[in-house]
């Protein structure tokens, strides 16, 4: 019997390699090198047995609809899955898989790192300043940053990435580590000498705060106006989590008032738009104490790579009767 793949947006090429391998799969992809629109989806999902869908398609009641009864699982090609309806999935029973892999941790935990020194030493800044054509010499007090090394870093969320981080700021540059998260974590807390605290505690005594929680209902807006006055006004924010856990608006209002020094923001609130409002989007685009990057935290070829081969073994695993390794319920 032949399962007919449908693809919403190229992705690299080993895992397609993959699928391509397998004679029972019917492979039909997106040819666009952009988001799929609204009604080409819905048209190109009819009758398709498998999903491969990209973070950036809303997979709701509409699409699994379109799509009818021959529609059997779902392959996100993304570690998370907020844009996919999982209730309504449920209902249809329908197989629900992401493309978690271990490189991702690694890589996004890289990049956070990379956003805390970039923010500290003002390097994008200094960048343009520099290509501006206004480095006249060497000045005493030319763009003065602040040291990481002795700092304190509160991480919110202990889990796979944040202990990533943990234990490259910890050993590396020897940062103190505080965290917190639903739950305790021994084994993190060995690794980097982590300390728990409250969510209160952590905003207040750290110099930088970098979030890796999930987005739930618990967690949107988990940043919000109340969360950033707790903030030193010397303290960053990184978030390369999921846009909605920082209330967007609460953030430019925090940085106009210098409430917080700067934020890292891999990630955004009405993504690609930088916020909700256009006017806090247009001030986030051009405050210098602001560095944003495309939703590229995991953005390395090898990381890629391997979310492309993950999500084809899921679906290998799928239409040969297995069970997937990375089914969400």
């Amino acid at each position: 019997m032949t399962a007919s793949v449908f693809v919403t947006r190229e992705i690299p090429d080993e895992g397609l390699k993959m699928l391509r391998r397998d004679k029972h799969l019917k492979i039909e992809i997106y040819e666009g090198d952009k988001l799929i629109p609204r009604r080409e989806l819905l048209r190109r999902v009819k009758g398709k047995n498998v999903i491969l869908s990209m973070l950036t398609e809303k997979i709701d009641r509409e699409v699994m609809d379109a799509a009818g009864p021959s529609l059997k699982m779902i392959a996100n090609y993304a570690v998370g899955f907020d844009n996919i309806d999982l209730k309504e999935a449920a209902k249809r029973k329908l197989v629900i898989t992401n493309a978690t892999h271990p490189n991702v941790s690694e890589t996004v935990a890289e990049h956070a790192v990379a956003l805390i020194f970039a923010l500290a030493h003002r390097i994008v800044e200094a960048d343009h300043f520099t290509r501006a054509g206004k480095y006249k010499g060497w000045e005493p007090q030319l763009l003065l940053g602040t040291d990481v090394m002795g700092k304190t870093l509160g991480l919110i969320g202990g889990g796979a990435i944040g202990g990533m981080v943990a234990r490259r700021m910890h050993e590396g540059f020897g940062v103190k580590i505080i965290y917190t998260d639903v739950k305790r974590n021994p084994a993190f807390e060995k690794m980097s000498g982590a300390k728990l605290r409250t969510k209160e505690q952590l905003l207040g005594e750290s110099d930088f705060v970098s979030l890796h929680v999930p987005l739930l209902p618990s967690t949107k807006h988990l940043i919000d106006d109340k969360a950033l006055n707790l903030m030193k006004k010397t303290g960053f924010l990184i978030n390369t989590a999921r846009g909605s856990v920082v209330d967007s608006a609460a953030l430019v209002r925090a940085l106009k008032k210098g409430k917080i020094a700067g934020a890292g923001i891999d990630v955004f609130e009405g993504e690609p738009q930088f916020a909700r409002k256009k006017s806090d989007a247009d001030y986030l685009q051009h405050a210098w104490n602001v560095i944003l990057t495309p939703h590229t935290a995991s953005a390395t070829i090898e990381t890629r790579q391997a979310m492309s081969r993950t999500a084809a073994e899921n679906i290998l695993a799928f239409v040969k009767g297995k069970t997937p390794q990375n089914v969400i319920k």
